[in-house]
């Protein structure tokens, strides 16, 4: 039986802490930073400011944080 090796290399590497920023701090964030968040953890940083912040809070915050938020708006709508 002949084992297959993987040649190929990642450059992504977990960063070593979870982001700890609130809503507000997300709602406050210049682009420029919430795309460095998002690529380090390999995150698309597509897309306008506005979409950037909500992706970023769906990802790294806790759900019940939105659900007590009644401007809260889910990506689809």
């Amino acid at each position: 039986m002949e084992s297959k090796k993987n040649s190929g290399t990642s450059s992504f590497k977990m960063p070593l802490h979870y982001p700890r920023y609130t809503k507000k701090d997300y709602q406050d964030m210049p682009e420029w930073k919430l795309d460095r968040i998002l690529s380090e953890y390999g995150l698309s940083t597509h897309g306008d400011l506005a979409y950037k912040r909500q992706f970023a809070m769906g990802a790294f915050l806790w759900p019940e944080t939105f659900r007590q938020d009644p401007n809260y708006k889910t990506l689809k709508s």
